[in-house]
C-alpha cells in the first residue's frame, strides 16, 4: 500500500460496490454495465471512452507528425536520397567491372589480379 499526502493509493476496494461516484455504464462483452469509475469529460471509463478521431487541421497534423519524429532516418527525402546513392553506387560498380574486363581483354591486367593483392 502506498501513501502520498495522506491519500492512500492502491486499495483494491476503493471503487467497490458501495462507492457513491458515477460509474461508466458502458455495455461490456459479458452484456452487463461496466462498473469502473467514469471520467468527468465524457462519462465513460478509460477503457470505454472511445478512440480519438485524430487531428483535422493541417496545423494539428503537422504538430502530431513533429511529435512522433524521433530521428528522421526514414523520412521520405532521406529514403529517396539513399535510393539515389545506391543507384549511383551500382552504376559506378558496373563501370568498374566493364573497365576491368577491358583491361583483362587488352592484356594490361592479369585475370587473377585480386589473388595477388590478397597474398
Amino acid at each position: 500500500m502506498l501513501t502520498k499526502h495522506n491519500v492512500t493509493m492502491g486499495i483494491e476496494w476503493r471503487f467497490g460496490p458501495d462507492w457513491p461516484g458515477q460509474r461508466c455504464g458502458a455495455k461490456t462483452r459479458r452484456g452487463t454495465a461496466c462498473q469502473r469509475p467514469a471520467n468527468k469529460k465524457n462519462g465513460r471509463c478509460r477503457l470505454h471512452g472511445g478512440a480519438s478521431t485524430g487531428a483535422k487541421t493541417q496545423e494539428g497534423r503537422a504538430r502530431i507528425s513533429a511529435a512522433n519524429l524521433r530521428h528522421g532516418k526514414f523520412t521520405k527525402d532521406k529514403l529517396e536520397r539513399r535510393k539515389a546513392n545506391a543507384a549511383k553506387g551500382r552504376e559506378i560498380r558496373k563501370e568498374l567491372r566493364q573497365m576491368e574486363h577491358e583491361l583483362i581483354a587488352g592484356g594490361l591486367l592479369n585475370k587473377n589480379w585480386r589473388d595477388s593483392l590478397l597474398s
